[in-house]
């Protein structure tokens, strides 16, 4: 006889719903809600989805069968964003400035910078707040992709803070900056190198002094898995809900002209 021939395994029919997917937007609220009909807890990446509708329709599959839904805001994780919501959360914030521009990435096709991009900074704005965004003022330009490419969104909180975003696919160098205004101090976060400087002390002849914050090293995406696992293992609702993913969403809409 000769050599036994191992065989392969024959690829079965159904999807292995315990392996991590990468699909397009328009198809996360399908397969999640799948997932969580079949029992599965759902990390979704943001957007949470394509519409409201089916950012709702995710919500409600995982409500009705008691699974975790959470939503990969990643920079919620970044050690400089929660060293910066530290530093202000004893203050009354004024104004926050965020800027996250880069290369053109030759990937992209379906969606433009505000659902790429923005969606991360409305989400962080939203986070430093704890109050949700009520007037959207946006400035949107298209030169060379099939959506828009450059976006300026300004924005009013119910809590009176203002905020803005610059955020565009046409600069050569990559740069992702936060800068918070309070009543008594500024922050500036570099979100790449995670460098976080704190002005504080204004003289009479309008010099602050400063002093460079802590921003413990971490990996944001471990501590989003963390935070993922943290909330299936005590039941305790998820770091970044559907719920947050959802008006997000609404937002980053309004801003298109969608919602």
């Amino acid at each position: 006889m000769g050599p036994r021939r191992s065989r392969r395994p024959r690829p079965s029919s159904t999807p292995d719903w315990t392996r991590p997917w990468s699909t397009p937007n328009r198809f996360h609220a399908d397969i999640g809600v799948a997932l969580l009909e079949k029992g599965v807890h759902v990390l979704v990446e943001k957007p949470i989805a394509a519409t409201v509708a089916d950012a709702q329709r995710m919500i409600d599959a995982a409500r009705a069968n008691g699974r975790v839904l959470m939503v990969g805001q990643v920079e919620r994780f970044n050690p400089a964003v929660e060293t910066v919501k530290r530093a202000v959360q004893d203050d009354d914030i004024i104004s926050i400035q965020i800027t996250r521009v880069g290369p053109f990435p030759p990937r992209m096709g379906e969606v433009g910078v505000v659902i790429d991009l923005a969606v991360h900074d409305i989400d962080i704005i939203r986070h430093l707040t704890a109050s949700e965004i009520v007037e959207v003022q946006p400035q949107l330009a298209r030169t060379r992709a099939e959506r828009e490419d450059t976006a300026l969104l300004q924005f009013r909180l119910d809590n009176g803070v203002i905020a803005h975003i610059t955020t565009n696919w046409v600069t050569p160098y990559k740069t992702r900056t936060l800068q918070v205004a309070t009543k008594s101090k500024f922050v500036v976060a570099d979100l790449i190198t995670r460098q976080v400087t704190e002005y504080f002390g204004q003289q009479p002849d309008g010099s602050y002094s400063t002093r460079m914050l802590n921003s413990w090293p971490a990996e944001p995406l471990r501590k989003e898995l963390e935070a993922f696992a943290s909330a299936i293992n005590t039941g305790e609702p998820p770091a970044v809900t559907g719920e947050d993913g959802l008006r997000n969403l609404q937002v980053a809409l309004r801003c298109l002209g969608e919602a």
